[in-house]
């Protein structure tokens, strides 16, 4: 554990999540903490806002955890939804799919939000952050690569920023480049520092 985080060394960290880039990030953090997952349905309600969907799915993988987290854990659960238009756009379910998304944030800006929740026995925080992200106008046979080579089928809006597709295609970004990985670093250092 950092320095910079002593006032948690002795606390276990719990990531609730699969995802090996926020695996990858938070251990970048210099943090050692453990994987531990819960199933949990993230149907949306079709009356939430598209800005709200990001935090109500963090919270709800954190309130499936309530029984479980002993005194001495830390609990950070997460999710990044991409936004367009007002619409969410999830994780495609086939090449097709994959590629309709992509050719509709082709020559366009659209918004990337996280929201991460971070809880133990006695209180609980959801924080958010906002990027725009903006891509240059993409051939359709770049698109085809991507999905064939790379298959980012677990990815919302079918890309991920670190792969090729955010090499050859993202012109322009407005905030934290780690939150569109899926995780904004800053604001989990800086909740974590106040713990």
């Amino acid at each position: 554990m950092t320095r910079f985080l002593e006032n948690i060394k002795d606390k276990k960290i719990i990531l609730a999540s699969n995802s090996p880039r926020r695996q990858e990030l938070l251990r970048g953090l210099e943090i050692d903490f453990e994987i531990r997952t819960n199933p949990v349905d993230e149907t949306i309600p079709s009356d939430i806002p598209a800005a709200y969907v990001a935090a109500y799915l963090s919270k709800l993988k954190a309130e499936s955890y309530p029984e479980e987290l002993l005194e001495n854990e830390i609990l950070i659960t997460s999710d990044t939804v991409v936004i367009e238009n007002g619409h969410v756009l999830g994780k495609p379910n086939s090449e097709k799919e994959a590629f309709d998304m992509l050719k509709s944030l082709s020559g366009a800006t659209h918004t990337v939000m996280t929201a991460v929740t971070i809880m133990d026995r006695l209180k609980r925080i959801t924080l958010e952050d906002e990027t725009s992200v903006t891509f240059r106008f993409l051939e359709e046979e770049e698109i085809w690569h991507y999905i064939k080579e790379y298959k980012p089928f677990d990815k919302a809006g079918a890309y991920g920023i670190q792969e090729w597709i955010g090499f050859i295609g993202v012109s322009k970004i407005e905030g934290s480049y780690f939150n569109v990985m899926g995780l904004p670093l800053h604001l989990v250092y800086e909740q974590l520092k106040k713990w």
